[in-house]
C-alpha cells in the first residue's frame, strides 16, 4: 500500500492544551462581559454561542461555549468532547433538561436541545463537513458516534430575548 493511500491519523493537541485554550476563552467573556470570545459564523466556517443549560445532578445553571453553525432559525453543534472519549457534560445535561439559552453577538434565545437523527443528522453532518474536511477522521478517533445537536427555539419564546 503506498503512503498516499494509508488514512492518516489526525493529529490533535494533548488533551490538557485543549481544556486550557477552552478555560481561557471562557474567562476571556467573563472578564470583557460578554463583548470579547463570541462570534456569528462566517462564509464557509463556523461561529460560537455560550450555552447555559441545567446540571443534571445538580439543578444548577451551567455554561460553556461551543461552536455552531446555523440551519433556518436552528443552531447546530457537534458533541465532540474535543474529539476526546465520553459525552460532554453539556449534552449529557441537554438529554436530562432539553430547555437552554443561549447568548449569542445579537441576544440570548431560549432553546431547547435535541439530537439529529436520520436524514436530517446525514444533511447536518455534511454540512459539518464542509467546513471541515477532516471531520471523519476526527470522528473516528472516538468509539461512539459523535451527536448533531439541534438547538431549535423554544415553542412560545420569542426569538431573541430583550435586556441581554
Amino acid at each position: 500500500m503506498s503512503v498516499e493511500n494509508r488514512a492518516k491519523k489526525p493529529w490533535l493537541p494533548p488533551r490538557w492544551f485543549i481544556r486550557l485554550a477552552w478555560s481561557v476563552h471562557r474567562g476571556l467573556y467573563r472578564v470583557f462581559r460578554g463583548r470579547v470570545g463570541l462570534w456569528r459564523p462566517r462564509a464557509g466556517g463556523w461561529g460560537t454561542l455560550r450555552l447555559t443549560a441545567t446540571g443534571r445532578r445538580t439543578g444548577q445553571q451551567r455554561s460553556v461555549i461551543i461552536g455552531y453553525v446555523e440551519d433556518g432559525p436552528n443552531l447546530v453543534s457537534l458533541a465532540m468532547n474535543g474529539w476526546g472519549e465520553g459525552e460532554p457534560a453539556w449534552w449529557l445535561n441537554l438529554q436530562t433538561h432539553p430547555d437552554a439559552t443561549v447568548d449569542l453577538v445579537d441576544g440570548q434565545r431560549l432553546v431547547r436541545g435535541h439530537a439529529a437523527t436520520g436524514d436530517e443528522r446525514l444533511r447536518l453532518w455534511a454540512r459539518w463537513r464542509e467546513i471541515d474536511t477532516n471531520l471523519d477522521a476526527y470522528a473516528a478517533l472516538r468509539s461512539s458516534e459523535t451527536a448533531v445537536v439541534v438547538l431549535e427555539p423554544r415553542p412560545g419564546a420569542s426569538d431573541t430575548l430583550q435586556g441581554s
